[in-house]
């Protein structure tokens, strides 16, 4: 069974940090692609980082690039996303996520909801200016 359990969300001022963590179990090393996601009040959950499992290939919504860092450590279990230079636009329930990948050279992984099988129960970030 496959579980995520983020952890680390909270309240920091405009221009801080936090580092976001997602346990997970029920995968083999080198077969899924964790990634996060944010919902902010009122919008549409959009997606922010993935990392892949086979060679932690990584991508980034524009609007964190530069900001935010995926990262994962196999022997934990856990990815964690590192953000800093926080804004209130960043305020939003942030989600991890995860799929199965794909044994496929044409298989590249994306950040659109319709793809990630397993969630988490999100953690809360807000921003406060």
């Amino acid at each position: 069974e496959v579980q995520l359990v983020e952890s680390g969300g909270g309240l920091v001022l405009t221009g801080g940090s936090l580092r976001l963590s997602c346990a997970f179990s029920g995968f083999a090393f080198g077969e899924y692609v964790i990634a996060w996601f944010r919902q902010a009040p009122g919008k549409e959950r959009e997606g922010v980082s993935y990392i892949t499992s086979t060679d932690d290939t990584t991508s980034y919504a524009d609007s964190v690039k530069g900001r935010f860092t995926i990262s994962s450590d196999a022997a934990k279990n856990t990815v964690y996303l590192q953000m800093h230079s926080l804004t209130p636009e960043d305020t939003a329930v942030y989600y991890c996520a995860a799929r199965y990948t794909v044994a496929s050279p044409l298989f590249h992984p994306g950040l659109e909801v319709y793809e990630y099988s397993y969630w988490g129960q999100g953690t809360q970030v807000t921003v406060s200016s």
